[in-house]
């Protein structure tokens, strides 16, 4: 299947959004709502082409292997080898159960910088455990000696969130490597609030590590025990989204309560706030201070209300979308868009959103500069964006 979204259509969900967003502006603080007047000044319009191509069972992340095959984790508990150019698919033997339910499940998945050498991957996912459930991360070889029957072996868990906890919501658990090896995590708070405040334990936290999963040289908090050695920044809620800039700045897309959606900068030893503020509301409709009311904790470069529900974050650095170099693409969920974002503007500025009319979970970059993105839930769509033909 494919369809088109030209410069019209790009420019109606723009405007579309827009309004919605000055129905709610009584919900708003003063900085988003310069943040939304701003839109129409520096609006972009590029246009797509977007092709439906397979379906999976609740995708949850994907990692495009060198030879453009694709690994697609599925929530249950599958890790799927997908051929874009034979539409085969192949379940990866030897992944560990997964606690499924709720938000948990198989989580996201990232090669080691070195993978066409070492074969190495990572992925994360919900384990139950003493005292609830929680995030793991583990180390493994995807071996494809026989290639019918891929399978993960060397298996090696480098990281769990500390402590389990009950309920089954916000283990974030995105993964990223940096340009120097470093594996970077994204921890959720699992709505247990106060946590994100505590170095006694690492959720609600953005992690740094070797990539064997030992504590990294250079983190800010070293000396105040072994859980706070593992943290770079701190005070986050459900950060879904993960992303290096061409800059090597980390940015991370987060889930705010009712409201308050955010795009950070993330700053070495930075607290950003949550429980004790936000631009956002308890669901309880219990206030929460803004951020302004507070200068000590650092403040999201954008923030969003009514939500955009980010799911994941990616920066474009290729070439089929010239408008989109070297921005954000935030995948939404609620929104049911594709958010894109300007860095490099002073503030950052959300310069376009395309309507997809799914929810949608994920998004990479292929070799080509084409798109891959998943839509959530079951029967969700594998679709590849590319440029219009002339």
């Amino acid at each position: 299947m494919l369809y088109s979204i030209n410069h019209a259509g790009i420019w109606l969900g723009l405007l579309s959004s827009i309004l919605l967003s000055a129905c709610h502006a009584e919900n708003k603080s003063s900085h988003e709502q310069q943040q939304q007047a701003a839109h129409a000044s520096v609006a972009i319009s590029q246009p797509i082409q977007v092709h439906k191509i397979s379906e999976f069972n609740e995708p949850w992340a994907m990692a495009v292997l060198p030879d453009q095959r694709l690994l697609i984790t599925e929530k249950a508990g599958s890790l799927v080898l997908f051929n874009p150019q034979t539409r085969q698919k192949i379940v990866v033997q030897g992944v560990p159960a997964v606690a499924y339910g709720g938000q948990g499940g198989l989580g996201d998945v990232v090669l080691h910088p070195n993978f066409k050498q070492n074969h190495v991957i990572y992925l994360s996912y919900a384990e139950a455990g003493e005292g609830g459930y929680g995030a793991v991360v583990i180390r493994a070889i995807l071996d494809e000696r026989i290639a019918s029957q891929p399978q993960l072996t060397q298996i090696t868990p480098i990281w769990r969130q500390i402590p389990k906890v009950s309920g089954r919501g916000h283990y974030a658990h995105r993964l990223v490597f940096d340009d120097a090896g470093k594996l970077w995590i994204s921890s959720g708070e699992r709505q247990k609030f106060q946590p994100a405040q505590d170095l006694q334990t690492n959720l609600g936290k953005i992690i740094r590590l070797n990539e064997d999963g030992s504590v990294a040289d250079g983190n800010p908090f070293t000396t105040q025990g072994q859980i706070a050695a593992q943290v770079w920044s701190l005070g986050h809620r459900n950060p879904l989204g993960m992303a290096f800039d061409s800059q090597g700045q980390l940015w991370v897309a987060e889930m705010g309560p009712r409201g308050g959606d955010e795009l950070n900068r993330i700053h070495k030893g930075a607290n950003y706030g949550y429980p004790i503020v936000s631009n956002g509301d308890h669901y309880s409709g219990r206030d929460i201070p803004d951020h302004s009311t507070r200068p000590e904790f650092q403040a999201p470069e954008l923030s969003w209300t009514p939500v955009i529900s980010p799911s994941s974050l990616m920066f474009y650095r290729g070439t089929q979308f010239p408008q989109w170099a070297n921005k954000a693409l935030i995948s939404g969920l609620s929104s049911k868009a594709i958010i894109v974002v300007d860095t490099q503007q002073q503030p950052a500025q959300e310069v376009q959103r395309i309507d997809m009319q799914q929810r949608i979970r994920d998004l990479v970059q292929a070799a080509d500069g084409s798109i891959w993105g998943i839509e959530d839930g079951k029967q969700a769509a594998l679709f590849q964006l590319t440029a219009p033909k002339p």
